[in-house]
């Protein structure tokens, strides 16, 4: 491999809409539909939770099996309801080390499988004080591999990936029960800020079902890894769940946010007034943002960090995110008027009729081929062998 190759990331004809090329996995029937669906970092993989306790492991066409019909798609079932997942950094179906996930499943502890078999490399216990399995709600991997971060009711435990069966680190997220500073509830979304150039270190956004706290107001927190304690809460969106967190992959700085009930993303740039989102992308249709729904709405951003897909009932909406700058303009333009500061609706430029559960964007992954060898991460251990 050319060690001077830089990968560029894609770019979309988004003038009309897409068109189906390639069905992948399936048949789904109605009983066992999709839940929500997770490229691995090369986009060789697509891993979908399923409703009947299952994932699957479906493999891109363009990745070769000696096989390609029996080999397409791996069922892997689990024994109760799954909680949530996450891939290990940099997994690849062409490097069966790093080719595993982390999934959360109800009254167990946390389990890192192999994507490509399913068995069970190493588990990660979570216990309560009646020494209960805790099954936590969000998942994330620091974007070193080397920890695993699982959030559950009013904490955050930390674990090293290279020491299974071992406890973890807990991190509370408030002082104490009846304290009304810091998160309260359960932690919903974990998101890490991607490495960067101009940061030396990294950021963890944190984000709580629970409405925001009457002291801070706000139920997103942002951690410092080497610090216990949060160093920023972002005010200013809804009064509900946080759902998911997402950092912009070229633009580390700013955060989206969704939430539970809401239809929008909200967008906060952290190097700013952190008391208001300077934007919230919600669809076209009016009668989106009406329609109250318990579906947890995802989102994703692509490679470049120019476009946000985000799904609903009907449709999938499409955001350029070029308008974010214009956006963030008007909002420091307001506050330095002395008006109140307000984020701007930015509307949908394209909308996908589907049912949509989940968004998933593949543009995000980069080919294995093109990843630098000192830039792939392997577990610190392999039970394949």
């Amino acid at each position: 491999m050319d060690v001077d190759y830089q990968w560029t990331p894609p770019v979309y004809d988004l003038s009309n809409p897409p068109h189906q090329c390639t069905p992948l996995g399936g048949p789904f029937s109605d009983a066992d539909f999709p839940r929500s669906a997770k490229w691995c970092s090369d986009g060789s993989a697509l891993l979908v939770h399923c409703e009947q306790r299952a994932f699957r492991v479906i493999h891109t066409p363009d990745t070769s099996f000696p096989t390609p019909a029996a080999a397409a798609q791996t069922t892997l079932a689990q024994p109760a309801p799954i909680v949530d997942y996450a891939w290990y950094p940099h997994a690849s179906a062409s490097t069966p080390a790093s080719f595993c996930f982390a999934a959360s499943v109800r009254e167990a502890p946390v389990k890192l499988l192999d994507a490509s078999d399913g068995r069970l490399r190493a588990s990660y216990p979570i216990v309560d004080h009646r020494e209960r399995q805790i099954a936590p709600h969000s998942l994330a991997f620091d974007p070193s591999g080397t920890r695993l971060y699982c959030g559950f009711e009013d904490a955050i435990e930390i674990f090293d990936v290279s020491r299974p069966g071992c406890e973890g680190t807990r991190v509370r997220m408030s002082a104490s029960r009846k304290s009304k500073d810091g998160l309260k509830g359960i932690i919903s979304a974990l998101a890490f800020q991607p490495p960067s150039s101009s940061t030396s270190s990294s950021l963890l956004a944190v984000g709580s079902l629970s409405a925001p706290s009457p002291s801070t107001g706000s139920n997103i927190a942002l951690f410092d890894l080497d610090a216990s304690e949060p160093v920023l809460f972002l005010a200013g969106g809804p009064r509900a769940g946080v759902t998911q967190l997402l950092f912009n992959p070229t633009h580390p700085h700013i955060l989206y946010a969704s939430f539970r009930r809401q239809a929008g993303v909200y967008a906060w740039d952290i190097r700013a007034d952190a008391s208001a989102p300077f934007a919230r992308y919600l669809p076209s249709d009016p009668s989106i943002g009406k329609k109250e729904t318990n579906q947890r709405r995802r989102f994703d951003v692509d490679w470049a960090g120019s476009v946000l897909a985000c799904g609903d009932v009907v449709r999938a909406s499409v955001f350029s995110l070029l308008f974010a700058l214009l956006s963030f303009c008007l909002f420091v333009s307001s506050a330095r008027a002395g008006f109140e500061p307000f984020p701007r609706t930015i509307g949908s430029f394209l909308r996908i009729l589907a049912e949509c559960t989940a968004i998933t964007d593949e543009a995000r992954s980069t080919p294995a081929t093109q990843i630098p060898e000192k830039d792939k991460t392997i577990p610190p251990f392999n039970r394949r062998e």
